[in-house]
């Protein structure tokens, strides 16, 4: 149970780093763009659903090499994530290079009504389709009016 729980760490850690997206560097075209649009729906459509397998396809190797099982990367996702794991409100913002990472930047309001943004890693398989390959999370500033 130690060196998972170690992991969780790790990859909660790495997640946070700060990502500052920069729309100026559009690294994808319109359908990849779109894929990726869809990849993280579907994910965010198994966690409503507490559909672990699916929410667990849309994560990459590396991800799932960490979780090693659906039901740790769900348990991982419930208590650290909850913001994403039932997001009432979500809202696709920029996409762009991070760092030399694709991410995808999302504005969603968790279930207590606070409004967070979600920096979505995103990798291409070799097949030449997108995963999500990490997710950090902050609360979203103030957008009063």
């Amino acid at each position: 149970m130690a060196p998972r729980f170690a992991l969780v760490l790790a990859f909660l850690f790495l997640s946070a780093l700060p990502m500052a997206v920069r729309a100026e560097d559009p690294a994808v075209g319109p359908t990849d763009a779109a894929a990726i649009r869809s990849v993280i729906s579907d994910q965010l459509g198994a966690f409503l659903r507490d559909d672990q397998t699916a929410a667990f396809a849309d994560a990459s190797p590396t991800i799932q090499e960490i979780f090693h099982d659906p039901e740790t990367f769900m348990q991982m996702v419930r208590s650290a994530y909850q913001p994403v794991y039932r997001s009432n409100s979500v809202e696709f913002r920029e996409l762009g290079m991070v760092e030399g990472r694709l991410v995808q930047r999302v504005y969603m309001v968790g279930p207590d009504g606070v409004a967070v943004l979600a920096d979505y890693e995103m990798q291409r398989q070799p097949d030449g389709t997108w995963r999500i390959n990490g997710c950090s999370i902050e609360r979203a500033p103030d957008q009063g009016v």
